[in-house]
């Protein structure tokens, strides 16, 4: 069992009060969504993995003893499907938890390479709209900027999940500027 969309929201709100990392939890979602679209998976169960990925972060934030394993208790507790649960875990690779299904690897691909493509968009005056691969990977060269994502798992994300690193990049480009609103990554939102 997996929560519904509106479950997994009031959660969000429940347990994350920043901006910033509400807005991630939805970035992730958005690339979640979209590439259970194009695998012709559960979109839902990759939505709600993605908007859950964190949840215990701003808690919990020590990575010894807190998140993820404060969510994961939570989902256990709720009864939630073994695969978000899986996938969950697989994103912490300290944790250890191997990445066996494809949307572990999405997950995992998707998350920190979503948190740098807003990081991108927020420092343009177009925001995402008119992103490119060769713009990100140029900022993915500039170990300074966006100094806490890891590179090395950004592309090791888009390798387990067999995906062509630019292609990856395209793709999860395209999927959050579609809600670039939401996201607070369009030009009217980066240039106030």
């Amino acid at each position: 069992m997996a929560p519904t969309r509106d479950e997994a929201w009031d959660l969000v709100q429940e347990w994350v009060q920043s901006d910033s990392l509400r807005k991630h939890l939805l970035g992730v979602e958005v690339g979640m969504r979209a590439y259970a679209r194009r695998f012709g998976e559960d979109e839902e169960l990759y939505g709600v993995t993605g908007l859950l990925h964190d949840l215990d972060y701003e808690r919990y934030p020590d990575l010894e003893t807190g998140h993820p394993r404060k969510a994961l208790e939570l989902f256990r507790e709720r009864g939630y499907s073994q695969e978000l649960i899986d996938a969950v875990a697989g994103h912490a690779d300290f944790l250890g938890v191997p990445r066996e299904s494809r949307m572990a690897k999405t997950l995992y691909a998707v998350d920190e390479l979503s948190g740098f493509l807003a990081a991108c968009a927020l420092v343009r005056p177009t925001g995402i709209e008119g992103m490119t691969p060769k713009s990100v990977k140029k900022k993915l060269k500039q170990p300074s900027f966006a100094a806490g994502v890891d590179r090395e798992e950004v592309r090791r994300g888009a390798e387990e999940l067999g995906v062509g690193f630019d292609q990856h990049v395209g793709f999860l480009i395209a999927a959050m500027e579609e809600r670039a609103d939401e996201l607070g990554l369009s030009a009217h939102q980066v240039a106030s």
